[in-house]
């Protein structure tokens, strides 16, 4: 017969300790989130949402054998799984990114050469960068964006300390970059290799390399992006079409697309049309649902629908930089910025175009175009996004760690 010895009796302090570290483990699991955490995700919301609105309402014009809800719902499937994604991947740690850099870099471009096998590679206008599985349609080129932010991040910040000499600086950067770039531009996307260029550039500066180490990168990207444009006559017509004085001569050509776009935008004037009235989705302007849709939204809610647009896209860019002012760790605020500038200069570059300020791209509104690929792309960088601001500072430590000035005149207080 076996005897077991009892257990020890925690004493009272013990058993408070227990309690206490019990208690500080789950403040920490739920603590409560930075302001900038709930900008970046609210603004994320509300334009996924807004986006699916006006989604419906530009396609609701098509009549090739399909219901209005059609392309809508292919949207809001995607939105339903990138917003849970969203939200389980902005509570992974700083390390699993940097660990998992290199393969997601690997699988992404991997995934982008698929668009030149035959039987999944789809072309259009032109393009060859988008791929068909199971009847759904991916644009690849779309989570090289956010890959090539990761491993940017990743390879800087272990070369943090010896990023004062050019060839580390170049080396791995500008093999891999050129390398994975043009897979994209193999495929004649000039409007998403002008986006991987801003997210590459975008992490170098936050990454704090001297302007002067800037030159080599940016002539390499001004002389792709110049030698894509010569080598098409459909470019070229486009870019000189910006500077055509007489809109007319060029309706039939090149700038049809732009001048539509243009007159979507004047006819809403204030207002606009009312949503759902919109005339030129009745095959007037293409692209209506895809790199036109800015067009959709004044036509039919006016300037205040595109107002509302600009400041969502406004508290999204307050919120991401705030994470890039207020942190201390070189990853985040490299991986951050390389992201705030892909999504916020992306933006403005296709409210741009529908301006007329820039020349036919065919770079989609962050998280309103039509798009399942672009729109879940979006969201996991949200995603990643939300995770570097759950790093942050909390700001009453900062402020009760910041020392406070002593008034002027006000002699210093004793202590007895």
């Amino acid at each position: 017969m076996t005897t077991t010895a009892p257990r020890p009796r925690q004493s009272p302090d013990e058993s408070a300790r227990a309690g206490l570290a019990a208690r500080v483990s789950l403040g920490r699991a739920f603590r409560p989130v930075p302001s900038e955490f709930l900008l970046i995700a609210s603004a994320a919301l509300l334009l996924t949402g807004f986006g699916l609105v006006m989604v419906l309402s530009a396609t609701s014009a098509l009549d090739n054998g399909q219901t209005p809800f059609d392309h809508v719902l292919k949207q809001g499937i995607f939105a339903v799984i990138g917003i849970p994604l969203m939200f389980v991947l902005s509570r992974m740690p700083m390390q699993f990114w940097k660990r998992v850099a290199w393969p997601v870099l690997i699988f992404a471009t991997a995934f982008q050469m698929l668009v030149y096998v035959p039987g999944l590679g789809i072309a259009s206008y032109g393009n060859r960068n988008w791929v068909n599985i199971a009847g759904f349609q991916f644009q690849p080129a779309e989570f090289l964006k956010l890959a090539l932010a990761l491993w940017m991040g990743a390879v800087l910040y272990r070369k943090r300390h010896l990023l004062t000499s050019w060839k580390h600086v170049l080396i791995p950067v500008v093999p891999v970059t050129v390398l994975v770039i043009g897979t994209v531009l193999g495929g004649k996307d000039l409007g998403t290799v002008m986006i991987l260029v801003l997210v590459v550039l975008g992490a170098l500066f936050f990454a704090g390399i001297k302007l002067r180490m800037f030159v080599v990168p940016a002539v390499l990207a001004v002389a792709v992006v110049l030698v894509s444009a010569i080598g098409s006559e459909n470019r070229m017509a486009r870019i000189t079409s910006l500077f055509n004085p007489d809109d007319a001569s060029c309706y039939y050509t090149s700038c049809y697309q732009s001048l539509h776009g243009i007159w979507g935008l004047a006819s809403g004037g204030l207002f606009g049309l009312g949503l759902g009235n919109s005339k030129e989705k009745y095959d007037w302007l293409p692209a209506a649902a895809n790199d036109y849709i800015f067009a959709i939204i004044g036509e039919e809610l006016g300037l205040i629908g595109c107002i509302v647009v600009l400041v969502l896209f406004a508290i999204f860019a307050v919120g991401a930089f705030h994470i890039i002012r207020r942190t201390d760790d070189n990853f985040v605020r490299m991986v951050a910025g390389a992201i705030t500038l892909w999504i916020v200069g992306q933006a403005l570059v296709n409210i741009g175009v529908v301006l007329r300020i820039f020349p036919v791209l065919g770079v989609p509104l962050p998280f309103m175009s039509q798009g399942g690929t672009s729109l879940l792309s979006v969201l996991i960088a949200c995603g990643v996004l939300l995770s570097c601001a759950r790093t942050l500072p909390d700001r009453r430590t900062e402020v009760v760690s910041a020392p406070r000035a002593p008034r002027r005149g006000a002699a210093p207080r004793s202590r007895g």
